[in-house]
């Protein structure tokens, strides 16, 4: 009878075993080994930039701009060369949806022009890094390469006076009408209309704090003294994942005339500012 007894016990006890290692399988629930923690890593994904295309470069500055900056398509007489002129040339790329760039070369009485405009769109490949943060990383290793110079303080209080659209500031509150310098008499562009008032400061190389996401200007001039002086201007400028680049370089046809700085800065960064305003829209 005791045996009797004691086999139906061990039975229960042993299937009261097997119930618990095997409990929770078969029905699909979360059994006791699951992290409750693992929800906490499945973050979602980077949004992508907010540019999933880029414009036609070419026929991304206007005609009026092309005439500021390029002076000698005003002086072609023959109308095909002219519109050859205004059309540019379109640069080379392997990749139309990333990279695109257009050329202008045009020569003039006094000088010759060339403009380059580059758009790149930036995408990142990788699931942790939006497209605004790889163009983030590739604008800041741009103007790294640029090697600006520290800025001064009066630079930064000013907040970038050089800029297009920012009043004079170079005037002493103390002066008097009588001690201001007299304007130039000479003939000036509206785009060159503050150089009596931008000091060496104003003009050199650095960051533009009203352009796009951020932005900066070089500003370089060549150390060649038996040719005529060459200047270029470059001004770079990002707007979420996209990275436009502005090159304006003129070479003058005598030796010993050096290309205003002012003016051209000026001129590259309206269209810069014009570019910006088109991406925007």
């Amino acid at each position: 009878m005791q045996r009797k007894a004691y086999v139906p016990g061990v039975a229960a006890l042993l299937a009261a075993l097997l119930a618990g290692c095997t409990g929770g399988s078969d029905d699909g629930g979360t059994t006791d080994d699951s992290n409750p923690g693992d929800t906490s890593t499945a973050t979602a994904a980077p949004q992508p930039g907010k540019y999933a295309s880029l414009p036609e470069p070419c026929g991304a500055v206007s005609h009026s701009t092309l005439d500021s900056l390029l002076p000698g398509i005003k002086q072609i007489t023959d109308p095909d060369q002219r519109e050859n002129a205004y059309a540019g040339e379109a640069t080379q790329t392997f990749n139309t949806d990333r990279k695109v760039g257009c050329r202008w070369k045009v020569p003039a009485t006094s000088a010759t022009d060339h403009l380059l405009v580059d758009f790149e769109r930036v995408v990142s490949y990788d699931n942790a890094v939006s497209d605004d943060s790889q163009a983030e990383q590739l604008f800041s290793k741009k103007e790294v390469a640029a090697d600006l110079p520290e800025p001064t303080a009066t630079e930064s209080a000013a907040d970038d006076a050089a800029s297009p659209s920012a009043a004079p500031s170079n005037a002493s509150p103390s002066a008097s009408p009588s001690s201001a310098s007299p304007p130039s008499s000479s003939p000036s562009s509206p785009a060159s209309s503050p150089s009596s008032t931008a000091t060496s400061t104003d003009l050199q190389p650095r960051v533009l704090t009203d352009l796009g996401d951020e932005a900066f200007l070089d500003d370089e001039l060549s150390s060649s003294g038996s040719t005529a002086k060459q200047r270029t201007v470059t001004v770079a400028f990002r707007t979420s994942n996209v990275i436009v680049t502005i090159e304006y370089m003129e070479q003058p046809t005598t030796v010993g005339v050096v290309p205003d700085s002012e003016e051209m800065q000026d001129r590259a960064q309206k269209l810069a500012a014009q570019l910006a305003e088109s991406l925007a829209g």
